[in-house]
């Protein structure tokens, strides 16, 4: 009787959601009697997934090469899923505030971690082939790692380091947008040329961020953190979990990315050029960007040291293989 009742309950529920919707309770129990059973294939869309490799040469080793960025996007749309939530929370709760920042930890870490598969998994040789063949594509184009810093803080944070102090929250999004960190990496220093890189990701997402950037001004999850009550904002467990983040997005993933650049570009005395043509010895050492989420967490000399592990990371010959 027990299950007789706890049916006839779930069925008084279903009638009351479905109905405002237009049709009566029994024509979504039929839709849901000839509904075939979910598969996990189905659900996932596998066999879909496995077929986004196409690569555009022989080379076995370029395959790697999409997986691997393919995953990197999937975790960068974790991370994304993440910080809209505490964005567009109203709610100031401890608990939520730090569980949210926990997990987008965790996507870092799993990033970081598995990037060996990048710096030791792939033949140096093949890579310098195949790579000519994805000009001028760039890791650079990654939209959603863009978004991520977006999202993080506010825009005059992401400003290059040599005109930050020339900008604050009072100047208009678009030009704070004109002067981030990241252009230069794909500008040539003497010109002032764009690379065509720059160029084809500008056009295709310049209006997205930019729109983001207006949609968060004075909710980033910097902006966020505060506003919480000072109590909550001074929590460790909070303070800790921001000051990691930081480190894991702007210091130890673009250390990752020099290992990898040392790896495979690095050439005795000389470098080969990126695929998009981007300054990657001067764009990828955290030390010269200098970009902090969360800078009131920081010292002054904190601050003033940020990102230097680079030198030791990059020189040490146990870190990269060679």
């Amino acid at each position: 009787m027990k299950n007789k009742e706890r049916i006839e309950s779930q069925i008084l529920k279903l009638e009351e959601k479905y109905k405002d919707s237009g049709q009566d309770l029994s024509s979504y129990l039929d839709g849901l009697l000839y509904q075939r059973y979910l598969t996990y294939w189905d659900y996932i869309h596998l066999d879909t997934l496995l077929s986004l490799q196409v690569p555009r040469t022989h080379f076995p080793d370029e395959e790697i090469f999409i997986m691997y960025h393919q995953i990197t996007e999937l975790y960068f749309k974790l991370i994304l899923h993440e910080q809209k939530q505490l964005v567009d929370v109203v709610s100031q709760e401890l608990d939520f505030f730090v569980e949210k920042v926990r997990r987008i930890n965790s996507y870092y870490k799993a990033l970081i971690s598995s990037f060996s598969i990048m710096i030791n998994g792939m033949e140096r040789q093949q890579f310098l082939q195949y790579r000519m063949a994805l000009l001028p594509a760039s890791g650079f184009q990654s939209a959603q790692y863009r978004m991520i810093e977006v999202y993080a803080t506010p825009l005059e944070n992401l400003v290059h380091h040599t005109e930050r102090g020339q900008f604050s929250s009072q100047n208009p999004i678009e030009e704070l947008y004109e002067h981030i960190y990241w252009k230069k990496g794909a500008t040539d220093a003497e010109t002032g040329d764009k690379t065509l890189t720059l160029k084809q990701f500008e056009y295709r997402y310049t209006p997205r961020l930019i729109r983001i950037a207006n949609q968060v001004k004075d909710k980033t999850i910097y902006h966020k953190y505060l506003q919480l009550p000072e109590k909550i904002r001074n929590n460790k467990t909070l303070i800790d979990a921001l000051k990691t983040m930081d480190i894991n997005a702007n210091v130890n993933w673009p250390l990752m990315h020099m290992g990898s650049a040392y790896r495979y570009l690095k050439r005795d005395n000389a470098s080969v050029d990126a695929t998009g043509g981007t300054n990657w010895k001067d764009f990828l050492p955290p030390s010269f960007q200098k970009v902090v989420f969360f800078p009131e967490l920081y010292s002054l000399e904190e601050l003033d040291n940020w990102g230097k592990q680079w030198v030791d990371h990059i020189f040490n010959p146990e870190k990269i293989e060679k």
